[in-house]
């Protein structure tokens, strides 16, 4: 083994200049994802009006997440074996792909189509970013990094909104599509000529095929579950029965075929840490709480108080603000003291004590009254996502930090699928009862019924049907909140039980950091 493997870690991070382009590239790629979450949210209205798929809304979201959550493990252990920068160049590509695919889409099917594909690039695009840090950046000082890319995810979900209600507005959502081609084209660049990694030695061995079909399909039959069940189909009905069997059976199964795999994408031996399995319980919880909360909100904001696209992107500029400020400074200070433990455990609280106050509000609540409870779910958020990922990194030594990484946000990304999903569907499933019940026969003229209403179009209705569908929206809406509150308790709860131990000080010593880094296996 050459010393200069060893080395080139450290030198890095010693060139100010070199890793400020490296982070760059990082961040550049991150936010391609990121702002893909979030740019449709305050299009998404007018999307599926105008597709007349307000039935089929929540899988504009979902056909997303769920394609990343299962692409994750794969890029973390193929990055573990190969390297990092070409897989970060193909998801990139893949992401662009996509992006293609959903900006040509005539209906609602394409669209979702073109959306699953840019999920399997977007979720190699956020386990690789935060891979790639850990193979230049020691633990202990990692915090600051980990918090700038959770600054990153703040950002996105302002500037999401705003970008998605300009477009809108302006030239077309469509180009919330093309946008991604310009960024997506300075990223590889940035990635080709300034990202410079240790080479890794390629391992021979056989890929973990049937690991990877076996987890796709769990991974789909749990959220097909969570999105169908009580909804589109009876919980008792055939169909739901034969996706909780299928996901329990392809489950058992790959938890056997990992035991036997060479390489397994997903190791069992990782849940022998306990650290991991806690953070990794809750980091799942929040993902439920996140997503379902954070994916219909602008929706909420347009049908309910009458905001614009673009407006009800700028109410939720107290989410980045809170979540910016308490990502960053607790990284900054993760770096300085050492210490991390209360911090998830926190920000578990906030998420808490956030939905529950959402769940209070009503069509007369005064905007800046939402937009505080939407800001105080954004500190909980700050405080609790990268810290738990730093946690994980701390856990494992080096040659195992992507496939760590990436199980970790696996399941945290089970729990953003099926909160996305749940919450979806209920609250879509809500609306559509409520609307039927509520609206007068032959309001909604256009094509398409209710299923056609754009938020324009709801404040062009008669005064009694305007306040029946704003009524509608809302109480479909908030008492969902309500039902989620728990769950960030129930995280705080299993996060109390993380021990802390100290934070590396050298890349190769993970897992102990006494150890200097030129003595480390």
């Amino acid at each position: 083994m050459s010393t200069s493997t060893k080395t080139t870690p450290a030198a890095v991070v010693e060139k100010p200049t070199g890793m400020l382009l490296l982070f760059v590239g990082l961040m550049l790629s991150m936010l391609l994802a990121a702002l893909s979450q979030m740019i449709l949210s305050t299009a998404l209205p007018t999307i599926v009006g105008e597709l007349n798929g307000v039935d089929q809304m929540l899988w504009v979201i979902t056909a997303y997440i769920l394609t990343a959550t299962i692409v994750m493990p794969i890029y973390g252990k193929l990055g573990d074996l190969m390297g990092r920068k070409n897989l970060l160049l193909i998801a990139i590509s893949i992401f662009m792909v996509g992006s293609i695919v959903g900006g040509l889409a005539p209906d609602m099917p394409w669209l979702i189509t073109g959306r699953a594909i840019q999920g399997v690039g977007g979720g190699g695009l956020m386990i690789l970013a935060q891979a790639i840090i850990a193979d230049v950046v020691p633990a202990r000082e990692r915090g600051k990094y980990m918090g700038v890319m959770g600054g990153v995810f703040a950002f996105a979900s302002v500037a999401g909104p705003l970008l998605g209600g300009f477009f809108t507005e302006g030239p077309g959502w469509r180009w919330m599509f093309w946008i991604n081609m310009p960024l997506g084209i300075l990223a590889i660049l940035v990635v080709v000529f300034f990202l410079h990694l240790p080479s890794k030695e390629r391992k021979r061995s056989k890929p973990d095929v049937a690991g990877m079909a076996l987890l796709a399909i769990a991974t789909t039959s749990v959220v097909l579950v969570g999105t169908w069940g009580g909804t589109r189909y009876d919980w008792t009905s055939p169909t739901i029965l034969g996706l909780v069997a299928a996901a329990v059976v392809t489950g058992v199964a790959f938890v056997m075929v990992e035991r036997r795999a060479d390489e397994p994408i997903l190791p069992m031996h990782l849940f022998k840490e306990r650290n991991f399995n806690l953070t990794t319980s809750g980091g799942l919880l929040i993902g439920v709480t996140m997503f379902g909360a954070i994916g219909y909100l602008p929706t909420y904001l347009q049908m309910v108080t009458g905001a614009s696209a673009t407006n009800a992107g700028l109410l939720m500029i107290p989410m980045m603000g809170a979540l910016l400020i308490m990502s960053t400074g607790s990284g900054v200070l993760v770096s300085r003291t050492g210490r991390y433990r209360w911090m998830p455990i926190a920000g578990a609280l906030i998420i808490a004590v956030a939905l529950f106050l959402l769940s209070t509000i009503q069509p007369g609540t005064a905007l800046w009254v939402i937009c505080t409870y939407i800001g105080l779910l954004g500190a909980g958020l700050g405080l609790s996502m990268q810290i738990l990922v730093l946690i994980v990194q701390n856990t494992f030594p080096n040659r195992m930090v992507g496939t760590a990484t990436a199980s970790n946000n696996y399941f945290r990304q089970i729990g953003a699928t099926l909160g996305s999903a749940i919450v979806g569907s209920l609250f879509t499933a809500r609306v559509a009862d409520l609307l039927t019940e509520r609206l007068p026969g032959g309001t909604v003229s256009t094509e398409g019924g209710a299923n056609s209403l754009t938020p324009q179009l709801v404040y062009t209705l008669p005064d009694a049907a305007r306040n029946a569908v704003i009524e509608s929206y809302n109480d479909a809406l908030t008492p969902l909140f309500l039902y989620m509150a728990p769950l960030g308790v129930l995280a705080a709860v299993l996060l109390y039980f993380v021990k802390e131990t100290p934070l590396a000080t050298s890349i190769e010593a993970e897992r102990e950091p006494a150890i200097p880094f030129d003595k480390a296996e």
